[in-house]
């Protein structure tokens, strides 16, 4: 299933175009995470943080993407597109009442203090975003610190939660630049990275029908062997269509983008010896050449060799501000974000339908209580009851997602992530592969509302 936001004509678009991580390669969760978050632990350690941090193990039910951590006071929140709270968390325990207002006196946040509060939005922050839990959940509890609101002490050494963000940001620079998380995952590709048949079969008709390019921030040598496990069937599997060298699938490949700045002024374009792997000198300035490997550059060299204009072109990644918001933005690009946790998001969707159903029917006994009175009326409903049921079927809704509940809504308030998602997404689904079981002829309609549906996100427009 595919789901729209805006209309988009499927035979209007002349090429498609793709990130490579978590789009057409799709890593296995939680072992990746896992492999990740075991890599920022050591990376810790070795810089001075306890050894005792080693015991923590990733939990795949904890964190969701879209939250926010607060560097002044530690805290991991979800907050909708206004920036109210929905969860807050300081390491793994949740906060309720006066302990809120303690941190948060309005239940509120500035968005926009983005040297205070961090937006997790991609699926390479979810081990970020447990490790943050991790770390405040030790300090809190370990005997040798002294807890503080906007950190801990330890004799004569205070350590802040900014500088604590600032040490886990580094130690996620270290792991994905030096190469050791890519080194890990080579070693085991069967074991961190799905392999499927429909990939190398949906691209093949893609570029039947219009242009195919990939545009990913991983360098070749990573990005060579990624794809030739993806698309290297000769070992038994069976794909659908006859076996060939990966490049081949494609029109033009470009890697090292540095995304977002891609979207803008980009960086040099230069060739790459596929040889070697090796960056040729000087800037290319020649035309499209068939299989040749590009690094660098920029959306608007994109359109200039390939002959198209933004809105020709439909592009597929599962970050919100690196691939879909800025491509939307700043060049017209339609868009189709991956979104792997709709699967489970529907899954509970389908086994929980009760729950939302009650939801639905005590809104609705709620706006009966006050159908018959207006601003002249002294009434005063008693509607605490009713409250107490809508706040016990909300969490009870949201523990079936995970700790922290659906990425998408807090019981009947909206994310910012599905805030985020609506706006600059046109199309959204698990999984790319999803337009398999679509002719190329097909229009995505988006229902012609006046404002957005109180539906549940998922049912709202889906094709």
């Amino acid at each position: 299933r595919i789901f729209v936001n805006r209309s988009l004509a499927l035979e209007k678009i002349k090429c498609f175009g793709f990130d490579m991580d978590y789009t057409l390669a799709m890593y296995k969760s939680p072992d990746y995470e896992e492999l990740a978050f075991d890599l920022l632990l050591e990376h810790l350690v070795a810089i001075g943080y306890p050894p005792e941090i080693l015991a923590y193990k990733y939990d795949p039910t904890f964190p969701t993407r879209g939250l926010v951590f607060d560097a002044l006071y530690g805290n991991l929140l979800k907050v909708d597109s206004h920036g109210n709270l929905l969860v807050c968390a300081h390491g793994f325990r949740f906060l309720k009442g006066a302990e809120i207002l303690h941190y948060y006196p309005n239940k509120f946040i500035q968005r926009d203090d983005m040297k205070r509060f961090h937006i997790l939005n991609t699926l390479f922050n979810l081990t970020e975003a447990h490790l943050y839990a991790c770390l405040v959940d030790f300090f809190t509890n370990c005997s040798r610190y002294v807890n503080c609101d906007t950190g801990y002490k330890h004799g004569n050494l205070f350590m802040s939660f900014r500088s604590m963000f600032q040490d886990v940001r580094e130690a996620m620079d270290h792991v994905h630049l030096s190469g050791c998380l890519k080194e890990k995952t080579l070693e085991n590709l069967e074991k961190y990275v799905v392999k499927d048949p429909r990939v190398p079969l949906l691209l093949s008709r893609m570029k039947e029908v219009g242009k195919v390019f990939l545009a990913t921030n991983s360098d070749y040598t990573y990005t060579d062997a990624i794809m030739s496990y993806l698309f290297d069937f000769s070992n038994g599997d069976k794909a659908d269509v006859p076996q060939r060298p990966w490049r081949s699938y494609f029109d033009l490949i470009v890697v090292d983008t540095r995304k977002p700045l891609f979207f803008a002024e980009g960086t040099v374009l230069r060739q790459v010896d596929t040889d070697t792997g090796k960056l040729r000198i000087g800037t290319y300035t020649g035309p499209l050449q068939h299989c040749a490997v590009y690094s660098g550059g920029s959306s608007d060299v994109v359109c200039d060799l390939l002959g198209v204009k933004g809105k020709d072109i439909l592009y597929m990644g599962d970050h919100i501000f690196g691939d879909i918001l800025k491509s939307k933005k700043r060049q017209g690009w339609r868009t189709f974000l991956v979104v792997p946790e709709l699967a489970r998001e529907l899954q509970v969707w389908t086994e929980k339908s009760e729950l939302f159903e009650e939801l639905r029917s005590l809104d609705l006994f709620l706006a009966e209580l006050y159908q018959h009175l207006d601003s002249g009326s002294s009434e005063r409903p008693d509607i605490s009851s009713i409250k107490r049921r809508i706040q016990k079927v909300t969490h009870e809704m949201d523990m079936c997602y995970g700790k922290m509940g659906s990425l998408f809504r807090c019981g009947s308030r909206q994310t910012l992530f599905a805030n985020q998602l609506m706006r600059y997404a046109d199309l959204y689904a698990a999984s790319f592969i999803n337009f398999l079981y679509y002719p190329f002829s097909y229009l995505f309609r988006a229902p012609p509302v006046l404002v957005r549906s109180p539906q549940p996100l998922l049912l709202t427009h889906c094709a």
